[in-house]
């Protein structure tokens, strides 16, 4: 079993920056794959970003079309932390953020992870 934990969320002007973090308990932390999703009123929930071990102390990731180049994903082995950077926000990055743990290979779909934390909240404003 993994317990996730999210934390960061806030309001930010447009162009601003934020950093989530999601703290994991449970199983061992790095054999996971480590999955970011958010979801704005209305909307289902989306991909945005993933990692997974790749071996030599590095992380393979990857990410949505939308978010990549401005978004990043970091894992910190030793606090069990997957973080997410987030920079040149706009307002369309408006949602509830959640983190997701699955065992195995990186995937983009939801039905895939098996635990999933109970999501903070991202306001852009413009």
């Amino acid at each position: 079993q993994v317990q996730l934990v999210e934390s960061g969320g806030g309001l930010v002007q447009a162009g601003g920056s934020l950093r989530l973090s999601c703290a994991a308990s449970g199983r061992t932390f790095s054999s996971y794959a480590m999955g970011w999703f958010r979801q704005a009123p209305g909307k289902e929930r989306e991909f945005v970003g993933t990692s997974t071990w790749s071996g030599s102390n590095t992380y393979y990731t990857y990410y949505a079309d939308s978010v990549r180049g401005r978004f990043t994903i970091s894992r910190d082995s030793a606090k069990n932390t997957v973080y997410l950077q987030m920079t040149s926000l706009k307002p369309e990055d408006t949602a509830t953020y959640y983190c997701a743990a699955k065992s195995g290979n990186i995937a983009t779909v939801t039905t895939r992870y098996d635990y999933w934390g109970q999501g903070t909240q991202v306001t852009v404003s413009s």
